[in-house]
């Protein structure tokens, strides 16, 4: 069995999340229903991870399984042509047939974009954070500490009583000011959904109130959506990159 990994960029805007759903438009389904066409195969796509609905990707990564050869730089070429211009595949590889894009997969980060001025260019990509809110990075560096390591993160996760275990590992998560835009970044070994968003609209609440790291730990500890505050947008969201 051949088994074929793809390496994918999309705009999130117009797509209901990555996974199929039933009575909506997902990137999932736009991309299996490209592969029918082209190689006449029903195929399992297996993702990364989930999307949210308006969540775009630089760096999302996919594999199915098929009995068929392929060539491919015909297919890449045949695939790309067929999915809308919000979908690209930017690399295909023929990977081992043990290979399995979500459970072989280390580790997951996200980037999120935060503009200070109103453009045009920066409208379907990034969050337009009132500019007269100064945006203290050092405080938001320091605070953003406290979810480094292993947490259960039930109150940043929306309410999902079908996933028992809300135990993440953070590796890695900072903020980066350059010029008219901030940057969020964070790595972890798995999100739960709406994670990344809701860890970011608290943040920036503690540090507009002034509250330190214990205001933080607290949430976390309460395991409880309510007691934490609201998300950002979606739009300013980005999956970065899969390491395996």
């Amino acid at each position: 069995m051949n088994n074929f990994l793809l390496h994918i960029q999309y705009d999130g805007t117009n797509y209901a999340g990555w996974q199929i759903q039933k009575n909506a438009v997902t990137v999932q389904q736009k991309i299996i229903d490209a592969i029918e066409v082209i190689i006449k195969e029903r195929v399992n796509l297996i993702g990364s991870g989930r999307t949210d609905t308006g969540v775009h990707a630089l760096g999302q990564t996919a594999n199915f399984r098929t009995s068929k050869e392929i060539d491919l730089n015909k297919f890449h070429y045949s695939l790309n042509s067929l999915l809308p211009d919000d979908i690209s595949i930017t690399k295909i590889e023929k990977v081992d047939e043990s290979f399995h894009a979500r459970y072989d997969a280390k580790s997951r980060s996200y980037i999120y974009i935060f503009t200070h001025i109103k453009s045009p260019f920066y409208d379907r990509y990034a969050y337009l954070y009132p500019p007269i809110m100064k945006i203290d990075i050092d405080t938001l560096n320091e605070i953003s500490k406290v979810f480094l390591g292993e947490h259960d993160f039930t109150s940043f996760s929306r309410v999902n009583n079908e996933i028992k275990n809300k135990i993440c590992i953070v590796y890695e998560i900072r903020w980066r000011r350059l010029k008219d835009i901030t940057l969020f970044y964070i790595s972890a070994n798995r999100f739960l959904h709406g994670m990344v968003r809701t860890i970011i609209g608290t943040l920036l609440y503690a540090a507009e109130k002034n509250m330190n790291e214990n205001y933080l730990i607290d949430v976390l500890s309460k395991k409880d959506r309510k007691i934490a505050r609201e998300s950002v947008p979606a739009k300013g969201l980005f999956l970065y990159k899969v390491r395996y």
